[in-house]
């Protein structure tokens, strides 16, 4: 017979802050995983993503709009994040998502959508033609070349992805899960609406590209 570990209150207190759950679901937690904190997390959370899950058809319309501007100001960021009310949006908890969700896009270069469903469909065509005419896939049967394009593409689609990426402020978890455990959290939905990434120069040629044009079209004229 297992011998139930007495739970303290700091334990209790230190699982609150790192998770926001309420005390007594936080006894709870540290209970049934016999003190251990990081298994009574894990619970929480899947607990919490049971009840996001819940609340994710519901109307957003209230949030913030974000900005992050990277250090030397060459990258900058634009983030609408819809909650339920007001005041949801005006709780640190919700702040501080919006701004770990802003430096999160300047930091993932190849992110350009919300979740795989926001990829339209004629991209999802391309990479899998992309994938499909390679060299090392055109001695394999179709079954395997379809198999291992299939592959690559969903990981091609995850790198697209903004729900897919890792949160970089805490590996184990994605984008997708942070949202979520945020909903179960605060007690509203919360949808990341869109984004905009901007890069210093982006789009514009070089100084030196356009001195090589005007000495071209120079030479031309005469």
């Amino acid at each position: 017979m297992s011998i139930q570990k007495k739970i303290s209150s700091e334990s209790i207190k230190d699982l609150r802050n790192k998770t926001g759950a309420g005390m007594t679901d936080c006894k709870k937690a540290l209970t049934a995983s016999n003190g251990n904190i990081e298994v009574a997390i894990e619970n929480l959370r899947k607990k919490g993503l049971a009840t996001a899950d819940k609340k994710s058809s519901r109307v957003a319309t209230e949030g913030l709009i974000q900005s992050y501007i990277h250090a030397g100001s060459r990258i900058g960021v634009l983030l609408e994040i819809n909650c339920e009310t007001d005041f949801v949006a005006r709780q640190p908890k919700f702040q501080q998502l919006a701004k770990d969700i802003a430096m999160q896009i300047a930091a993932c270069q190849s992110v350009k959508y919300v979740s795989k469903s926001d990829i339209p469909k004629t991209i999802i065509e391309y990479e899998k033609k992309i994938e499909l005419e390679k060299d090392d896939l055109i001695s394999k049967s179709d079954d395997i070349k379809i198999k291992i394009a299939e592959g690559r593409v969903e990981k091609r689609l995850k790198e697209l992805s903004l729900f897919d990426q890792v949160f970089i402020k805490e590996q184990n978890i994605t984008i997708e899960e942070l949202i979520k455990q945020h909903i179960s959290l605060l007690g509203e939905n919360i949808k990341i609406r869109r984004f905009e990434r901007f890069l210093l120069g982006e789009g514009i040629e070089s100084k030196d590209n356009n001195f090589a044009n005007e000495v071209s079209n120079m030479i031309r004229a005469k």
